[in-house]
């Protein structure tokens, strides 16, 4: 089974899609199969930052059944046989009314994908959808900018990620569940309170949901000026979400960015000595360190392939 890893944000414009294009071609030149999947629903563009303006398929066909395997959407990006694309949906009816049958479907094929190393674009905002596609994976990364209303969103959306982690662990016609869904929380602690006052059981279901969730932050566009205090977001994040939340990296603001954002090539391909190439060569490195701390997952894989430069 592919280790799933979803990168997120609180809001758009932050460089999300272009930290999961870059890592998944360094994780796939480290030997290991990977997939990039889109999961920004109505604005999906991870296909455009390779060069692929017009895929020959899409989760659209997937999620219309026009398509039954998952495999079959992965497209190769060239010059890497190990990895591949499925490139997301735009905003059709289908996809901004997913139905949760077919969303169950989706998340049950995606852990089933032949791969190493899954990387999940998850769409900006709180929405339930991107809620639910961010919490499908055994780790969690979120991409900030030093930008006080990115750091704000990105709060947010982790409060309420832990939140909807809480909810789901329980059954949709469980008397716990029922008490939760009409109420609105502030903070996964009156969530547990809530839950104590329906059912003394169910706290302890509810804190085992939240147990390896922990997400970790990757902030971008930094500049030596930046003012960015990691450590009060950590301690708000741990006060009212009681999770931690580490730094995997930073990456300097770097013209060569936007350059491989024009050419269509991922900046590590195009400029691999500038400053964000050195640092996202760094992130790959952090985050594999990470996986392979966890039991059973990627530190338990055999040895990936040495794939040729």
């Amino acid at each position: 089974m592919p280790s799933i890893v979803s990168v997120a944000s609180g809001k758009g414009g932050v460089g999300k899609s272009m930290v999961v294009s870059n890592l998944g071609l360094l994780l796939a030149r480290k030997g290991h199969r990977v997939i990039l999947v889109d999961m920004d629903i109505g604005g999906a563009n991870l296909h455009i930052l390779f060069g692929i303006f017009h895929p020959p398929a899409t989760l659209t066909d997937f999620l219309t059944n026009t398509l039954k395997n998952l495999n079959e959407i992965a497209h190769p990006i060239p010059g890497l046989s190990s990895l591949k694309l499925i490139p997301g949906t735009g905003e059709t009816l289908i996809t901004a009314n997913l139905q949760h049958a077919k969303k169950k479907r989706l998340i049950r094929h995606l852990q089933k994908l032949d791969a190493d190393i899954i990387l999940v674009d998850v769409g900006a905002g709180t929405s339930y959808h991107a809620l639910d596609f961010f919490l499908l994976a055994d780790y969690f990364l979120a991409v900030a900018t030093p930008d006080p209303t990115s750091v704000l969103d990105l709060y947010r959306f982790i409060k309420l990620a832990a939140i909807r982690k809480v909810l789901t662990a329980f059954l949709a016609r469980d008397p716990v569940a029922e008490a939760l869904l009409d109420k609105d929380f502030h903070s996964v602690t009156a969530v547990l309170e809530a839950v104590g006052q329906t059912s003394e059981s169910g706290v302890a279901i509810a804190q085992q949901a939240l147990t390896g969730f922990q997400p970790a932050l990757i902030l971008n566009r930094m500049t030596p000026k930046s003012r960015i205090n990691t450590l009060h977001l950590q301690h708000l994040l741990k006060q009212y979400v009681g999770t931690d939340l580490s730094v995997l990296g930073n990456i300097p603001e770097d013209i060569h960015v936007q350059q491989s954002i024009l050419k269509y090539l991922p900046v590590v391909e195009l400029a691999p000595s500038s400053p964000a190439a050195m640092a996202l060569n760094q992130l790959a490195e952090n985050l594999l360190e990470m996986m392979s701390r966890t039991p059973g997952a990627l530190g338990q894989m055999k040895e990936p392939r040495k794939i040729p430069a």
